[in-house]
């Protein structure tokens, strides 16, 4: 069964820098690219950044390129989000996602909040 677990949200000041974890089970991790979803409130779920199943490559939404990085370390079985020089309006709830075989697996999100 596959299981996704983040953590690593909170209240973080502006400015700041935040790095989230995804612990997978359930499935052969290095063998399935990663993402990192965000939903603040009241918009839809959009997609933050993507990496290949080794590590080697990974894609950013226009709105965090720049100040957030994502890799994974396949020992481990986990995803890691960083974004640096946080703005309010990346108050959100993060998920961590990944699709085998056509079918989309969530994790259960955790919260991030920037404020001063």
């Amino acid at each position: 069964q596959v299981h996704l677990v983040e953590s690593g949200g909170g209240l973080l000041q502006p400015g700041g820098s935040l790095r989230l974890s995804c612990a997978a089970s359930g499935f052969t991790f290095n063998m399935y690219a990663m993402s990192w979803y965000r939903q603040a409130p009241g918009k839809e779920r959009e997609l933050v950044a993507t990496i290949n199943y080794n590590g080697e490559s990974a894609n950013y939404a226009n709105s965090v390129a720049g100040r957030c990085t994502i890799s994974r370390d396949n020992t481990k079985n986990t995803v890691y989000l960083q974004i640096n020089s946080l703005k309010p309006e990346d108050t959100a709830v993060y998920y961590c996602q990944v699709i085998i075989l056509l079918q989309t697996y969530w994790g259960q999100g955790t919260q991030v909040t920037v404020s001063s």
